[in-house]
């Protein structure tokens, strides 16, 4: 069940509880940030933020687009290499569009700036994200979901 998404509008409050009822515990002010769904009922998600508070939040204010948060300063480089051409920085707390990750790097996009990032750097990735090594069992270059989903189906085999 956990996912990372992104919410979808300028203000969204986080509440202490999945109602509007429940007080807000947060206002959040970014579009785009990304959360990671921790915790869901039909219409109400449990989210943890990139500075590790959690609340509630409907679902119609979230985006199932991935996003990742930069925690340092980091180069984007024209392939997945740190010795490839540098392409653009990126400061932390920069917000940059999701678009694959493999081999420990991953694919962003910003305000038409594309490039490859180390992993190890993003808010909003997981840790087989930054290890994922070529197999034949998965594909080279898979969306970032295609590859959660493939992670999850090789461990439900093994309980």
């Amino acid at each position: 069940m956990p996912r990372f998404v992104t919410l979808r509008f300028d203000e969204v409050r986080g509440r202490v509880g999945p109602s509007t009822t429940h007080p807000v515990r947060w206002e959040y002010r970014r579009s785009g940030l990304p959360v990671e769904i921790i915790a869901e009922t039909e219409d109400w998600r449990r989210v943890r933020d990139p500075e590790g508070e959690e609340s509630w939040m409907h679902r119609r204010t979230l985006s199932g687009r991935r996003a990742v948060q930069v925690r340092e300063a980091a180069s984007l480089h024209a392939r997945p290499d740190a010795e490839s051409p540098e392409t653009a920085r990126a400061e932390p707390g920069a917000i940059l569009s999701l678009e694959r990750c493999r081999l420990g790097w991953c694919r962003l996009e910003a305000e038409g700036h594309r490039g490859w990032v180390r992993a190890s750097a993003l808010w909003g990735v997981y840790a087989y994200e930054l290890v994922q090594t070529m197999s034949a069992d998965l594909p080279q270059s898979p969306p970032c979901n295609a590859l959660r989903t493939a992670a999850l189906d090789e461990r439900s085999e093994g309980l």
